[in-house]
């Protein structure tokens, strides 16, 4: 179900007549000049994001700007996170919809979702619960152990985002290729144009 509306995305979105006629999705994939520009912001805006992400969380526990209230520091860059959080999603859908069915079929694309959902819920677990008493611990150089919790989780998720999502690039668990059963059946690659190929079967 899910695959065949990623293949309509891709194959037939927006399509015209005509021997030539291109979707949207393969007419995007198609410019190079503008890919590279969606490409290069998408870094960009993650590189501002995690950024500022990473200096609240670092404040959090007690490794850096221990004399600025935490308030203080979340409330200076929250604009520039909430703006690197929204070009992060648009660009990184418009990227999607560029090559959908590469990335449904990708074991590192699938696995960055994952950790986007658990650092997502992280954030609103911290700001609707944990911090709620931050009156009483604001001022400390290391807040309550919850909170540093949450900070060391928020550390972790994000930096397996960044690193799942250059693992993207390279073609190590491609469909079609030799590779372990259960990486197989992760990435769906029995519903792929390659098709599943499990290294189990072949090095009998």
């Amino acid at each position: 179900m899910i695959r065949d509306f990623l293949v309509w995305l891709q194959t037939e979105l927006g399509k015209g007549g005509g021997d030539t006629a291109q979707s949207w999705s393969e007419a995007l994939l198609g410019s190079p000049n503008f890919w590279g520009l969606l490409e290069g912001t998408h870094l960009l805006s993650l590189m501002l994001f995690a950024g500022t992400i990473f200096v609240v969380d670092l404040r959090l526990l007690g490794v850096t700007f221990r004399r600025t209230p935490v308030s203080t520091i979340s409330e200076r860059v929250l604009p520039l996170t909430v703006f690197g959080f929204a070009m992060v999603a648009v660009t990184g859908l418009a990227l999607f919809f560029a090559k959908p069915l590469l990335y449904y079929h990708n074991i590192w694309f699938r696995a960055k979702l994952v950790f986007i959902v658990l650092a997502l819920v992280n954030i609103s677990i911290f700001h609707y619960r944990v911090q709620r008493n931050i009156g009483e611990w604001d001022g400390l150089a290391k807040p309550p152990a919850s909170a540093r919790a949450s900070a060391a989780l928020s550390l972790a998720a994000w930096l397996c985002v960044i690193t799942l999502g250059r693992f993207i690039a390279y073609d190590w668990y491609e469909c079609g290729k030799p590779i372990p059963r259960w990486i197989n059946a992760v990435e769906d690659c029995a519903s792929s144009e390659y098709g599943a190929n499990n290294l189990e079967d072949v090095v009998k």
